[in-house]
């Protein structure tokens, strides 16, 4: 399983804080990851379209769309300005 998590506008557009689930054998990417969420189409398509500037961060490092995902990890995005 992985622990993917929602922030701040993102949250609010998706009106979904996080969720579990297991990656299918070809998610193994924070960019696969990203592609296999806009698939769900509707406000996951506009969210996670490639124009769409997200900061991803894997384990709690930021990390670039290339970075290697796999079961256990936990997977955030959010937007580049976040208020407080």
């Amino acid at each position: 399983m992985v622990n993917i998590l929602y922030f701040a506008s993102l949250r609010e557009q998706l009106d979904c804080s996080g969720e579990a689930f297991a990656l299918p054998p070809a998610i193994n990417t924070v960019a696969a990851l990203r592609d296999y969420l806009q698939q769900r189409g509707g406000c996951w398509a506009l969210a996670f379209d490639p124009r769409q500037h997200l900061i991803s961060a894997v384990n709690q490092e930021i990390a670039p769309a290339h970075t290697p995902i796999s079961d256990g990890d936990e997977v955030a995005f959010f937007p580049p300005v976040t208020g407080g």
